[in-house]
């Protein structure tokens, strides 16, 4: 098992508890005060990018990640010269091929293209409770930038406020509040999506959302994720709440409605209950009748209305895969999002986690063979999205390549939903009469943070740019979570830049599989990029033996 290290002195991170590949810890806290690179980025921004103590030190790599398969045994591959996929007014001469060039917006879709200044996209933000409670930093913050953001499963159906008779949604004041809050700033980049699962079906959501929204939402159907091969859970602490999800079709464990699980409750054996959805597909045996079922259901969205629509996959093996990509490709969907094992979650079984599913690497591998063979046959391949314990900027360019040219986004879940937690905290220590309404944690700043300063002018490095888009006046109704959602943004697009212009891609479509390369044997079975000192190989011989 490979252990990712825990501080890195270059930067000045520090992880509090134990670290994933992706630089998170493996529990994420919405208290905590730091120091992770991604909590940090969230306010330094992109002179995180950077050894710290500059003009004081040298700094050299002590990189030993590429052992084992992971994204972290990819490499990234550089050029010495050429430059290519040039934006549009752009020549190749040196003055003007520098990485703040670099374009780092994409689209996606088939008929309707979807636009995003940035390649990622956050993971569903459903029915756990962090989701709610934040959501307006994450939903600001997806608009300012302009990226994606899902609005997960079960919102509907965990809403007290929600009124729903025989399958019809006559009153979702949750969801309302999710897609109005995004479409607040929405300005043409980005959308809202609404996840789907089996009981959002059976309630009417898809018909709800396309009734008061239109075309201004994304349609998602939802097939499972990296974190869980069940369907999703939230935890409840109330008998009454746990009551009222098992009356509105939940399964509830332990079940709410029995004696003596009642009496278990009063007298604090149980504190808590825990509600999961059901699986899909449990009536049908073949892959053929799943296609059929999946083809009526994106046939029945068609009919109301839905332009765009895309699907969420989970790291089933590879027969779920293959059926994800094909069926989405035939039935023309916008967007095909592909979770590995490693992604992250608001509530699962941690034994499940931990050892259940394919994991990211391995499974978007195989996406891009299976991908590959489809469109040697004429067909039109879905775009797809990458998603499963990815956070920085390298990994998002590896797993762009590794997916390239049908990866457009790569999906991230807990590392776009820090930022909130940080803005949060400090807007509520700063003033304390909004700390109860923001969810903020924090009685007063911690030294992580006045490290960078105390007011927010002085806390987040792109504070001034969000104003300059939007004016001093509407910074007054912009939540600090938001503008720390922009920081981290910045960080991560700069990176993007640096290691495109790098690799002399200087726009999303001209990345390919031949910018990164393996660092061991193992990955270069398992993902098909080729090993480091075997690339160009041939052509560097050829020079050699002077032809």
């Amino acid at each position: 098992m490979i252990e990712w290290p825990k501080s890195n002195d270059a930067l000045g991170t520090v992880n509090r508890g134990n670290p994933c590949e992706s630089g998170l810890c493996t529990l994420c806290r919405a208290d905590c005060k730091g120091k992770c690179e991604t909590w940090l980025a969230a306010m330094k921004g992109r002179k995180l990018l950077y050894p710290r103590d500059f003009g004081s030190i040298t700094a050299g790599s002590c990189n030993t990640t590429h052992l084992g398969v992971s994204y972290n045994s990819l490499r990234i591959n550089g050029y010495n010269y050429g430059a290519f996929g040039l934006p549009q007014g752009l020549s190749n001469s040196e003055d003007e091929c520098i990485f703040p060039n670099v374009s780092t917006e994409v689209e996606f879709g088939q008929d309707v293209k979807t636009k995003a200044r940035v390649p990622m996209m956050t993971g569903a933000l459903g029915s756990t409770f962090i989701a709610a409670k934040y959501w307006e930093s994450f939903a600001i913050g997806a608009a300012l930038v302009g990226y994606p953001i899902v609005v997960g499963e079960n919102v509907v159906g965990i809403d007290k406020q929600a009124e729903i008779k025989n399958n019809k949604i006559t009153k979702a004041p949750e969801l309302d509040r999710r897609i109005e809050t995004f479409l607040r700033y929405y300005d043409g980049y980005g959308a809202i999506i609404v996840q789907m699962n089996v009981e959002d079906t059976r309630n009417g959501v898809a018909e709800y959302v396309i009734g008061k929204y239109g075309d201004k939402v994304i349609l998602e159907l939802k097939w499972g994720q990296g974190a869980k091969c069940i369907g999703g859970e939230i935890q409840v602490t109330s008998l009454d709440y746990a009551i009222f999800l098992k009356e509105r079709g939940y399964v509830v464990d332990p079940d709410p409605t029995l004696p003596q699980v009642q009496e278990a409750f009063k007298s604090k054996a149980i504190k808590s209950f825990a509600r999961h959805s059901r699986l899909g597909y449990t009536s049908l045996s073949s892959h053929e009748a799943v296609q059929k079922n999946f083809m009526d259901a994106v046939a029945h969205l068609r009919k109301l209305g839905y332009k765009r629509i895309s699907l969420k996959t989970g790291s089933y093996g590879m027969e779920a895969l293959a059926m994800s990509i094909k069926f989405a490709s035939d039935a023309k969907l916008d967007l095909l999002t592909i979770d590995g094992s490693g992604g992250g979650t608001g509530m699962s079984p941690w034994n499940m986690m931990e050892s259940w599913g394919v994991p990211s690497i391995l499974l978007h591998a195989k996406a891009y063979e299976y991908a590959s063979l489809l469109a040697k046959k004429g067909t039109r391949v879905v775009d797809m999205a990458f998603a499963g314990g990815l956070a920085k900027e390298d990994q998002i360019f590896k797993a762009l390549a590794l997916g390239a040219p049908f990866t457009k986004l790569v999906c991230m879940g807990r590392a776009l939903m820090i930022p909130a937690y940080l803005g949060a905290n400090v807007e509520g220590a700063l003033h304390p009469e909004k700390r109860e309404l923001l969810n903020g944690n924090w009685d007063k700043l911690p030294n992580t943070v006045e490290e960078n300063g105390v007011t927010p002018e002085e806390i987040f490095a792109s504070y001034f740019d969000v104003q300059k888009k939007f004016g001093k006046e509407e910074m007054k109704n912009i939540p600090y979570g938001a503008i720390a959602s922009w920081t981290l943004a910045d960080k991560l697009k700069a990176g993007l830049q640096q290691l495109m212009a790098g690799a002399r891609k200087f726009s999303m479509n001209a990345i390919t599989r031949k910018e990164i390369y393996s660092g061991n044997r193992e990955t270069e079975k398992e993902t098909g990029i080729p090993y480091i000192t075997n690339v160009d190989d041939d052509v560097a011989k050829a020079i050699i033996n002077g032809k």
